[in-house]
């Protein structure tokens, strides 16, 4: 996809996301990805040698190998929402090995899925692509629905099964938070004892974050926050909503912040908000993945590619994109794959 296209998708955004400057937190106190990104960051840390080679693996995988740059596709929707939900639109997701050879075919960095779906097919592929397996879940099933994430497996098991890293979710401003942190954080530890990288989806969960009509789920001040307890508990990639809007502490009235936080590190500029994110990533040194959201038929390309070129532009790490890709033909899931990795192949596309 050439500069041509990825302007035209973005429509009348097109100028506002490809010439935006950002002059909140500058591009210069960022780390931002590169080729060298094992070596210039993770090999500096307390990160053992096999986490190293693993890290590696992820970055140096799929069309955007050694770019410092990551596409990976995420199907543990099955779970989270159900398998009926998630794979009614294209049944052949219900085969795992349909979901790994998507990841494959769409030049990904790696597949993150459940411990059954990578279990099933892991001798055939965890030596093809890098495995992230998912440890916890929200599962649905139970009635009235609950909100909270449990684990599904130990760590141990995914490294059995090849894995090359572990990801987990936490609830942040839940009432199960606490716990979840604890079990996540000792999760992590065992990962990288056994030589496997660790990423973390930081999302927020509490009714109390809705005000007046208004969700704070994705406001920028609240989703920097989750991100900046990721990496304390040593994610080493951070996966994060898009933010849509700021001032979530403020509106809600709870928690500490600081006016700069508002006048000074942000605006309403959706590149802005999201270099706020980066920021407390520790300015970069985990990589940012914005996920692609849920498939909306046939603007998903437009959204997808706008959501690559905000992260790229904001000094992210890549994209994790699950539904848009899967619940449609395999051929569509391929292209849009595909497209968002175009975006940051493309060196017209730059941090603002």
């Amino acid at each position: 996809m050439d500069s041509n296209k990825i302007h035209e998708l973005l429509g009348n955004e097109a100028d506002s996301l490809l010439n935006h400057t950002c002059s909140t937190i500058s591009k210069n106190n960022l780390h931002l990805p590169g080729p060298d990104f094992v070596d210039r960051i993770f090999a500096q840390t307390n990160r053992n040698p096999q986490v190293l080679r693993n890290l590696q693996q992820i970055y140096g995988t799929g069309r955007l190998a050694n770019t410092g740059y990551v596409s990976i596709l995420p199907v543990d929707q099955g779970i989270e929402h159900s398998a009926g939900a998630s794979f009614a639109p294209n049944p052949i997701y219900f085969d795992p090995e349909n979901i790994i050879k998507l990841a494959i075919e769409g030049g990904c960095n790696a597949v993150a899925s459940t411990f059954g779906v990578l279990a099933a097919n892991s001798r055939k592929y965890a030596h093809k692509i890098p495995f992230v397996v998912k440890i916890n879940h929200n599962e649905f099933l139970t009635y009235p629905n609950t909100f909270d994430q449990i684990m599904f497996g130990s760590v141990e098991e995914a490294w059995n099964l090849g894995a090359a890293a572990v990801g987990a979710t936490i609830y942040f401003g839940s009432e199960n938070s606490d716990r979840q942190i604890i079990e996540v954080a000792q999760a992590f530890e065992r990962a990288h004892e056994l030589g496997m990288g660790t990423i973390l989806w930081c999302y927020l969960r509490n009714n109390g974050f809705k005000k007046d009509g208004v969700d704070y789920h994705t406001a920028a001040d609240l989703t920097g926050q989750a991100n900046h307890l990721g990496v304390t508990i040593q994610a080493d990639i951070i996966k994060q909503k898009l933010p849509t809007n700021n001032g979530g502490y403020t509106a809600i009235n709870f928690g500490k912040t600081h006016k700069d936080v508002y006048e000074k590190l942000t605006t309403s500029h959706p590149i802005d908000l999201t270099r706020y994110q980066v920021a407390n990533c520790y300015m970069g040194r985990a990589g940012l993945i914005n996920s692609g959201g849920e498939s909306k038929g046939a603007t998903d390309l437009a959204e997808a590619v706008t959501t690559a070129v905000v992260n790229k532009r904001a000094g992210g790490t890549g994209l994790i994109s699950g539904r848009k890709a899967f619940q449609k033909p395999m051929n569509e899931g391929v292209a849009l794959l595909n497209a968002i990795q175009d975006v940051y192949l493309n060196d017209e596309i730059t941090i603002a």
